[in-house]
């Protein structure tokens, strides 16, 4: 147990009050002189961190037991704020716009209590302290005044412009897009004050809206000298020293299977029958644990950055593209060095034996998605006489696959009908087409092959009790669980299960019963709302989502740092046990990349989700005045939200829904006239006409044909 669990175990006995620190150090036995000043270091430090809390009078004590939480504020543009806890079990807590006390959202805050959540009322509370602010650097727009300038966020989170003294503005013009640095944090009645850190251009410039996002998350743009001068090292050549101890897999047939823009190939498949009858499938992966290694400039900046972020024009990768496009990247008919899992399967799809070597292999074929589904679903005659030795492989592929798939459903593993957009833009950065990106047989393969392969070494370094990394999906909150029920059920369908024991298996069959029917899409993008983020942990728990009692990210270490830890792990360990002190330096590092990488991910799928919401915005401007189909995608008493088919989104707010005065039945998520009846729920199909575009603040408004007045 860890000295900070040791505290905290004992602060929630329920005999014990806050004390002072030095009688907190004699109820643990702390006697000594200088172990006390190392425990109240320590306990200043848990303070900063908001696990304890100190009190006017000096007393130690955990926030829950005082009343009190501690979380991260999450800003409304209308003042207010919600405090995400800490603790991912315990629901939001509202703040009033007149109780924030100058916190600004992404704040680390402190907040009391002032309403518990009794019958149908959300915990509310009152900010007393801000144990660490967000960052200083704020992207917005410019705006000039007769004595000062101001910045208006482009975080719409952010509720208070930044004041810019008059002598900061010199070079600035209305609208241009800027980086500003708070000077001076908000107060109670004083908005914060900054200076001009970065002017980024106008927003209708090329490439100024993507550097607004990659400046706004302060995305790494350049790798550090000392990454670039570690490079300088590798041989692009392999030498004999460096396939020494490798099994020797370059005869055997492989492939990479990619979209056609993927440029970072670190995963590679064989597949081939046993004499007994079997299927013994391989996954190659990239060995960047080799080239990457713990605690070199290298490892630390890829611990830093997390992950690759896929922004629409640009990929910011985790590792500098020598790596990542090249060495690492197993490009066709080139020797790379890999990490090897073999995995033998009945004709049942039934793992019966696994073992990992490292290896060097030599890929046959570079395969894009489009190719395969050629392959196998358009039986395309040029592809198959092009690939005829590897057909047969696929075709085995194939039938290997959808096994695997169906017993994953079977045990209960959810499959979300919610498809992506890929968004193609000209050579300025425009967008011109916004496509579906398709899910056929050639993604369904290479899913499958990465799940079982994740899903294999997880349970296998679980078994050894060695520390690890696994990637976890707690089940959802029963109160979501209970929205999501009597959500279905106003559209008339059912689930097997109560809200607190709802097992992934009866969702499931929820969504294969609505496959391909009008309201699967809806249903579906409610369940995934539902529920909760998956993340990384140095401990096992359930995949909920995937219904995997073992699970870990293996397959993709190119481009997520907790893949490359288990690379450098599990060669670490085919050479034997560590020492003890070398496990708990492991357990340590772990915890401490687990902890980072679920951070970095969630700041990734939020900059790569408004890249995307930013060309689609773009990509209506222009088209106002014109009608599409849609289907309302969100109720809210405020109006509803439609979706095109191409999966843009905008509001039709209820003030032009002229035809009746509608009221909101929070109960059924549904709108309806008081004279007319007329309802409008999520899945309905309507038909909109777009009324306006705002590329700045990326809205989009619609309003019905059939509702005016």
């Amino acid at each position: 147990m860890s000295f900070e669990e040791k505290v905290l175990n004992y602060m929630r006995e329920g005999a014990y009050k806050p004390l002072k620190a030095e009688e907190l150090s004699r109820q643990l036995g702390i006697s000594e002189k200088k172990e006390i000043k190392r425990f109240q270091g320590f306990l200043e430090e848990m303070e900063q961190e908001g696990k304890v809390i100190k009190n006017r009078y000096g007393l130690y004590g955990i926030p829950e037991k005082m009343n009190l939480v501690v979380g991260k504020l999450q800003g409304h543009q209308s003042g207010f704020g919600f405090i995400i806890q800490d603790n991912p079990d315990t629901s939001d807590v509202f703040v009033p716009a007149n109780q924030m006390n100058g916190a600004m959202h992404g704040d680390k805050v402190v907040a009391r209590l002032l309403r518990s959540s009794g019958s149908n009322r959300k915990n509310e509370g009152e900010i007393i302290r801000i144990l660490q602010r967000r960052s200083k650097l704020i992207v917005g727009r410019y705006e000039a005044g007769r004595q000062f300038g101001f910045v208006i966020p482009d975080d719409q989170r952010i509720a208070q412009d930044i004041f810019i003294p008059k002598g900061e503005t010199k070079q600035l013009k209305n609208g241009m897009k800027v980086q500003v640095e708070i000077t001076r944090w908000p107060e109670q009645r004083r908005n914060p004050e900054g200076v001009i850190a970065d002017v980024l251009g106008f927003l209708g410039e090329k490439g100024v809206d993507t550097l607004s996002i990659i400046k706004k998350h302060e995305l790494p743009e350049e790798f550090p000298p000392a990454v670039l001068k570690e490079l300088e090292a590798y041989d692009r050549q392999l030498s004999a020293d460096e396939l020494a101890g490798r099994r020797d897999l370059r005869e055997l047939i492989m492939v990479t299977i990619d979209g056609v823009d993927a440029k970072d190939l670190d995963d590679a498949v064989s597949l081939h029958k046993k004499d007994n009858g079997n299927w013994e499938l391989g996954v190659h992966i990239a060995d960047v644990g080799y080239y990457v290694k713990e605690g070199t400039a290298l490892d630390k900046e890829a611990f830093q950055r997390g992950t690759s972020i896929y922004l629409v024009d640009r990929v910011i990768p985790m590792l500098p593209p020598a790596l990542s496009n090249d060495l690492c990247s197993l490009n066709p008919k080139v020797d790379r060095l890999a990490i090897s899992a073999f995995m033998e399967f009945s004709q049942q799809g039934e793992l019966l034996a696994h073992h990992f070597v490292p290896s060097v292999i030599c890929t046959q074929e570079r395969m894009t998605y489009d190719d395969v589904r050629g392959i196998l679903e358009d039986h395309n005659e040029d592809l198959r006489k092009r690939y005829a030795p590897l057909v047969p492989m696929f075709e085995e592929m194939r039938r290997l696959a959808l096994l695997l798939r169906e017993k994953r459903f079977k045990r209960g593993a959810l499959d979300f009908a919610v498809p992506e957009i890929k968004v193609k833009l000209d050579d300025d950065g425009k967008p011109i087409a916004l496509e579906k990106r398709p899910r056929t047989i050639a993604e369904i393969i290479i899913e499958e092959f990465m799940l079982v392969c994740n899903e294999t070494v997880a349970e296998h370094f679980f078994r050894l009790k060695l520390p690890f990394i696994y990637r976890v999906h707690e089940k959802p909150a029963d109160e979501k669980m209970l929205h999501f029920r009597d959500f279905v059920q106003s559209l008339g369908l059912t689930i097997k299960g109560t809200p607190d024991r709802l097992h992934s298996s009866s969702l499931q069959a929820l969504l294969r019963n609505i496959a391909g029917k009008p309201e699967e899409r809806v249903v579906s993008t409610v369940l995934l709302r539902a529920m909760k983020q998956a993340r990384y942990s140095s401990e096992n728990a359930l995949h909920y989502g995937l219904a995997a009692q073992y699970y870990t990210h293996f397959t993709s270490p190119i481009r997520r740092y907790p893949d490359l830890v288990i690379h450098r792990l599990l060669r670490e360990y085919l050479t034997g046990v560590p020492s003890a002190k070398r496990l708990a330096k492991i357990a340590n590092n772990n915890y401490n990349a687990a902890d980072r990488s679920s951070t970095r991910e969630r700041l990734a799928m939020e900059a790569e989700r408004e890249s995307v919401d930013m060309k689609k915005v773009e990509f209506m401007e222009g088209k106002e005045g014109q009608e599409y189909d849609a289907v309302i995608s969100g109720v809210t008493s405020f109006g509803l939200f439609a979706e095109l088919d191409n999966l843009v989104e905008g509001l039709i707010h209820v003030s032009s829904m002229e035809d009746d005065y509608y009221n909101f039945h929070e109960d059924k998520l549904t709108l309806i006239g008081e004279r007319t009846g007329k309802a409008y729920r999520i899945g309905q199909p309507v038909r909109v006409i777009l009324k306006r575009v705002d590329k700045e603040s990326r809205q989009i408004d619609f309003t019905l044909t059939d509702a005016r007045g």
